[in-house]
């Protein structure tokens, strides 16, 4: 089982790094979560319940590491000094 998920996961992590394909990630899986298309209904409980929460953690580590690397780069560009100028402590 270890060769087949750790190949999926290198590939992912490969994706999401190009910006673009992650918002399609994040997309993919707010549009699978609302819709009532499954790969595994909700009928089956525990598939069902299973693929819903793997997609759904998905979303929320994509929204998450999408905003911290947000408040990042405002911190990087509001320490940054202006015009060359630097900044002493008072």
């Amino acid at each position: 089982m270890k060769f087949l998920i750790k190949p999926l996961y290198n590939w992912y992590r490969n994706v999401i790094r190009n910006s673009k394909y992650r918002w399609l990630i994040v997309l993919g899986s707010f549009l699978y979560l609302v819709s009532p298309v499954d790969l595994a209904t909700d009928v089956i409980p525990v598939l069902g319940w299973i693929d819903d929460g793997v997609i759904a953690t998905v979303l929320v580590t994509e929204l998450s590491q999408f905003a911290l690397e947000q408040l990042k780069n405002r911190k990087e560009k509001s320490a940054k000094p202006i015009d060359g100028a630097t900044i002493s402590a008072v």
